[in-house]
């Protein structure tokens, strides 16, 4: 069950704070950036992948190599570029 469907089955105000405090935490980890730097270890994935001539264009490249080096699932519409990458983990969340 969501946290809506929590506060709209709320029949205390303890119920009610829980679910608010609960929805509002959730707000907070979504809206609260999280960058991966491209750095060192992702300078050094980019060019392993550009050495296995890899055919995406090079942001996309480098955006793959960042989430290899760190462990990310790629979330994208273009997953015919970066599933050509080995390894990477890609999803496309606007297909149902």
């Amino acid at each position: 069950m969501g946290w809506n469907a929590y506060l709209a089955r709320a029949k205390t105000s303890a119920g009610l704070v829980k679910g608010y405090s609960r929805l509002e935490g959730i707000l907070t980890d979504f809206s609260t950036p999280k960058l991966a730097s491209f750095d060192d270890a992702a300078a050094l994935q980019f060019q392993a992948l550009r050495a296995q001539r890899i055919r995406i264009g090079t942001m996309d490249l480098r955006i793959a190599a960042i989430a290899l080096v760190h462990g990310y699932t790629v979330l994208s519409r273009n997953l015919v570029y970066f599933q050509q990458v080995p390894g990477l983990s890609v999803e496309d969340w606007t297909k149902p």
